[in-house]
């Protein structure tokens, strides 16, 4: 007679252990269905509810259906702001190219665009007049 094999049954084997493997299968399978099931009936519910159009119920005697009231957009007139002193923009400038300067660039490109970037920021600071725009 062979020991350990899978069809042997020992009395010190305990009765969860034999059938551990049937009971954990069938709690998962089980779990698995309720799940689909819940979320079949989740979806019919809401397919039911689209399909069904809501009309509001009308208590006047009168069919006259009724007309939506349209009105014109709202336009906010633009605020017209008072131009930045010129030494104000200077010193705006100062500050973004010391930004510029701690900036460490990854790559050769976003070197090569930083530089441009401060090379414009030193132009503007130098200028006798910054444009406005």
């Amino acid at each position: 007679m062979e020991e350990g094999g899978p069809s042997s049954s020992s009395p010190n084997e305990s009765l969860a252990r034999r059938y551990g493997k049937v009971v954990w299968r069938t709690l998962l399978i089980s779990n698995l269905v309720l799940g689909a099931y819940m979320f079949a009936s989740a979806y019919e519910k809401k397919k039911s509810a689209a399909k069904v159009p809501s009309t509001p119920v009308s208590t006047a005697a009168t069919s006259v259906p009724e007309e939506p009231h349209l009105y014109p957009p709202i336009t906010q007139p633009v605020k017209v702001r008072e131009p930045i002193p010129e030494d104000q923009q200077r010193e705006l400038f100062k500050w973004i190219l010391e930004e510029k300067r701690k900036v460490k660039p990854k790559d050769r490109e976003e070197k090569k665009r930083i530089d441009e970037e401060k090379a414009l920021l030193k132009k503007f600071i130098r200028a006798k007049s910054i444009p406005s725009l």
